[in-house]
């Protein structure tokens, strides 16, 4: 009975899109009256009846808004085929064939949002999925010189991944992660264009959290731009190697001007109320090492030492990759040990990474959503703290995890230091990890004790296994 009552459910909610989807064709259609209307104000319409019924998750699943993103991209495009064809009858036939193209598309949606979704909640992994073959082939158009993909596996990285709790924001200030193959860009194009909008040879707008902000949602790589970078008004020499590991940057070398934070000793204050640096991160950028001094009870402790991991791999450790809300702390660390470690992170509330240069570290600016910049099998170690957690959805885990694994060298050491989630989510996300088949080295699971128990850490050092 509960079956039957979801399949009604699923059938009046595709008859529902269905029907909102007919305005949309409506537009199409009226436009090939009308053609000598303005091009992009139509599109505008379609740009704005999407955006619409995309916030509307009570109406259509999330996990379909990228398909009628893809259905908008389509309908934009051949308009503006439309616009610029010389052939006012040849257009309208080429138009007339490509709209009946895409209500095919859309009768194929209906029958996967009727006959695809998860009954009762349950989840299911889209990267499971056998998607050697693409799915809708024989819909491939060549607009513009290139063709749509057709990959079912590229589809399903670049749809928009929520986070675990849907419609709530994580650390980032966003509430789905965009993989960052620029196409995002295209629904930010307004600021795009802002970001844009500069006179060539002059000095940048001060506006390096448009750009963060562009990058976070998944805009990424951003358009290069033809000026020329601001430097702080009283700019000062860097301290010398052999001492900026652990001295306190003088804030001349830093610009202060979007954080709320106006000087170093803000970041570094013990008092809450001042204090306003990162909040996931409040000693940061107090540069000490008391944050690595850590209690050996394995009970109480999710932590593994420095020292305890390299011994792991005697002087087989060399260069890695810390991803994490950091301000390069453990790769000072590191490089005390001899290694060389890039500090991946953004400028979430705070100059991370100008704090991170000024210590002699390596700052990599990149998001969660980007294929990380390095060759496979490269790296001796990825470590990761408190940057993952229970807010990631299992998609883009899987995605991460397997883009860690590619520029691990082969026995390279993935360190996930204190992931946290809630009790019930945590054999969910343990199997991924255990799923990736990597050697336990180091593996530990312990209450997060401000907590009470309804959330857990977790720790472990795994070995990339050799494969042929």
């Amino acid at each position: 009975m509960q079956i039957q009552t979801t399949q009604r459910s699923l059938k009046c909610l595709t008859i529902r899109f269905l029907l909102m989807l007919c305005p949309l064709l409506f537009i199409c259609l009226l436009t090939i009256v009308i053609l000598n209307f303005n091009v992009s104000h139509s599109y505008l319409l379609l740009t704005t009846y999407a955006t619409r019924i995309s916030h509307r998750p009570d109406t259509i699943p999330y996990s379909f808004h990228s398909q009628l993103s893809n259905l908008q991209t389509k309908l934009g495009v051949l308009l503006e085929h439309l616009h610029n064809e010389s052939s006012v009858s040849r257009s309208v036939a080429k138009f007339s064939d490509q709209v009946l193209t895409i209500a095919v598309c859309l009768d194929k949606l209906a029958d996967s949002l009727s006959g695809n979704v998860p009954i009762n909640g349950s989840e299911m992994s889209k990267v499971d999925e056998d998607l050697t073959e693409p799915e809708e082939s024989e819909e491939q158009e060549e607009l513009r010189g290139a063709k749509f993909f057709s990959s079912g596996e590229l589809y399903n990285y670049t749809s928009p991944k929520t986070n675990r709790q849907i419609g709530k924001k994580n650390f980032l200030g966003v509430e789905t992660i965009n993989p960052s193959i620029g196409l995002p860009c295209s629904h930010m194009a307004t600021h795009v264009d802002r970001f844009m909008s500069y006179k060539a040879y002059s000095m940048c707008p001060d506006d390096w959290d448009l750009a963060q902000k562009l990058v976070a949602s998944g805009c990424e790589p951003l358009p290069r731009r033809r000026c020329f970078s601001r430097t702080p008004p009283s700019y000062s020499r860097p301290f010398p190697a052999n001492t900026s590991l652990w001295t306190q940057p003088t804030d001349a070398n830093i610009l202060w001007s979007h954080y709320k934070c106006k000087g170093y000793s803000c970041l570094v204050s013990n008092e809450t109320t001042a204090r306003k640096g990162f909040y996931k991160c409040t000693d940061c950028f107090n540069l000490t090492k008391v944050g690595w001094k850590m209690p050996t009870n394995e009970s109480v402790s999710a932590e593994f030492t420095i020292d305890e991991v390299l011994r792991l791999k005697p002087g087989e450790i060399r260069i890695g990759l810390d991803f994490s809300p950091t301000s390069g702390t453990f790769a000072a660390l590191m490089k005390e040990k001899n290694v060389t470690i890039a500090s991946a992170t953004l400028n979430i509330g705070a100059p991370f990474s100008e704090v991170i240069a000024l210590r002699g570290l390596l700052p990599l600016y990149v998001s969660i959503g980007s294929r990380l910049p390095f060759f496979d099998n490269t790296l001796d170690i990825v470590h990761s703290s408190l940057f993952l957690d229970g807010w990631i959805g299992m998609e883009l885990l899987q995605f991460v995890l397997f883009d860690w694994d590619r520029v691990l060298r082969p026995k390279g050491l993935l360190w996930v230091d204190r992931f946290f989630c809630k009790k019930e989510e945590l054999k969910l996300y343990l199997n991924e990890f255990i799923r990736i088949g990597y050697r336990k080295l180091l593996w530990r699971v312990v209450p997060k004790t401000d907590k009470l128990g309804e959330e857990f850490f977790f720790s472990a050092v795994l070995e990339k296994p050799i494969r042929r």
